[in-house]
């Protein structure tokens, strides 16, 4: 069993204490991390080694953006993508055990969906484009990749909590989840969760730090994915969204999700 995590952890110093736990709780053997916020000689290196993941793929960028692949098993193949001319420390992948793993951290976009009048959203739009590119430019339907991390869109009805509300909220408009899509085809890629979790279902991986009381709401959005392309599906053994973590002080606005990949067929002992 291949177990990958991923969380954008809204500052990985501010939360080194929350990401040992994670890992003690989850024994995660890989740990796709977002909005890092540190650069990279200031990423905790040492502390994450003594936690279990000698092995580090990590792209800073200062105060915000960040993301990195930590990991207990050897990786290889580390490299870095600056879409769009920028870069700003959104897209690392490594290879591990055969598979090309990639943090993602998709820009969030502004509050104003718009291309017109908001070059944030603008941007969002032409980055997921980028990564769409990327994928079919790079890699073959047959090639075995996981690409696990902060997409900033809620592509389904049931990936928020009110569908038509939020159909004129970024993160959830038509044009982003066309976008999103277009991404998902680039290598037939298929969400896990939704392997596992009716699409009818309401699952929540965001809450915003404005409410109150964010469960007593539960005005959340399904902003964090982990995605597999097609030589993989046949080796999902469970996905779960770790909504407790966040209580944990001081919390992310965003919880972990966990995939697990049974070992693969030629991987078996004889």
């Amino acid at each position: 069993m291949l177990t990958i995590a991923s969380w954008n952890i809204n500052s990985v110093r501010k939360r080194l204490g929350q990401l040992e736990r994670l890992a003690e709780e989850t024994e995660a053997d890989v740990i796709c991390l977002q909005e890092t916020k540190a650069k990279v000689e200031a990423f905790p290196a040492a502390e994450i080694a003594a936690m279990g993941y000698p092995h580090q793929a990590v792209a800073g960028f200062g105060g915000y953006n960040g993301v990195a692949i930590l990991s207990k098993l050897p990786l290889s193949e580390i490299d870095r993508y600056p879409h769009c001319g920028r870069d700003d420390a959104r897209h690392i992948s490594a290879t591990v055990e055969g598979i090309s793993v990639h943090s993602l951290y998709v820009p969030a976009g502004g509050e104003l969906p718009d291309i017109e009048r908001n070059p944030k959203f603008a941007h969002k739009l032409k980055f997921v484009e980028a990564v769409a590119e990327h994928f079919a430019g790079r890699h073959g339907y047959r090639d075995s990749l996981v690409v696990a991390g902060d997409f900033n869109v809620a592509p389904l009805p049931s990936d928020v909590w009110d569908h038509v509300k939020l159909s004129r909220i970024v993160t959830h408009t038509p044009i982003e989840i066309a976008a999103l899509e277009r991404m998902k085809r680039s290598l037939q890629f298929i969400d896990t969760l939704r392997e596992v979790v009716p699409a009818g279902d309401p699952v929540f991986t965001w809450w915003s730090y404005r409410a109150a009381d964010w469960q007593a709401a539960n005005k959340g959005r399904r902003l964090d994915h982990i995605w597999v392309t097609q030589p993989l599906k046949a080796r999902i053994a469970g996905v779960e969204v770790l909504t407790d973590i966040r209580h944990w002080t001081p919390p992310s606005d965003h919880v972990p999700v966990i995939l697990k990949l049974r070992a693969s067929e030629s991987a078996l002992p004889l």
